[in-house]
C-alpha cells in the first residue's frame, strides 16, 4: 500500500523553473535553510518536479522543459518574479545567502513599511527579499512615508 501525501496547508504555492534544479535545491538549502521534501527525476537526470520547504512554505520547482513552455530566467533574459521570506534576522539571512553564492541587490536597511530588509539575487535568476518585521505600520502611514520618500525626504 502506498503512503498518502498530506495535503498542503498553504493555499498559494510558487513554482519556479530553473536551469539546474539539483544545484538550485542545494543552493536554497545552504542559502535559506530550505528542506527538500522530494524530487522526481527522469532517467536522464532532469528534475521533472521537486518541492522544498522554506519555513512553513513550499516552493515547487523543475528543470527546463522548453517543449512545454517551462523556461528558466536564464533562457528568457531574467524574471520579473521575486520571492519574499520573513526571517528572524535580515542581516544574518543576507550574509548567509551571500556566503552560499547569492549577490546583494539591495543592502539590508530599515524600510518605510516597517521591515528591516535586504534583497539578494540567487544564481538561478530570481530575486529574494529577506525581511524582519520591526514595526507595525498602517497603510495610511505607509503611504505618507512612501510619498515623503519619493519627494526626496527621508521616510
Amino acid at each position: 500500500m502506498t503512503a498518502k501525501r498530506k495535503a498542503p496547508q498553504q493555499t498559494l504555492r510558487a513554482h519556479a523553473t530553473v536551469h539546474d534544479a539539483k544545484a538550485a535545491i542545494d543552493f536554497y538549502v545552504k542559502a535559506f535553510g530550505a528542506v527538500e521534501q522530494f524530487r522526481l527525476v527522469e532517467p536522464s537526470g532532469r528534475v521533472g518536479h521537486a518541492e522544498i520547504k522554506i519555513g512553513d512554505s513550499v516552493l515547487m520547482m523543475n528543470d527546463e522543459y522548453p517543449d512545454f513552455g517551462a523556461r528558466s530566467p536564464a533562457s528568457v533574459g531574467g524574471s520579473p518574479v521575486a520571492f519574499h521570506i520573513q526571517v528572524p534576522d535580515a542581516d544574518a539571512a543576507v550574509e548567509r545567502a551571500v556566503k552560499a553564492g547569492a549577490t546583494v541587490v539591495r543592502p539590508v536597511q530599515d524600510e518605510f513599511y516597517g521591515d528591516r530588509m535586504g534583497m539578494v539575487a540567487c544564481p538561478f535568476g530570481y530575486r529574494w527579499s529577506l525581511a524582519t518585521p520591526k514595526e507595525q505600520v498602517s497603510p495610511a502611514e505607509m503611504q505618507k512615508r512612501w510619498t515623503k520618500m519619493l519627494q526626496g525626504g527621508k521616510a
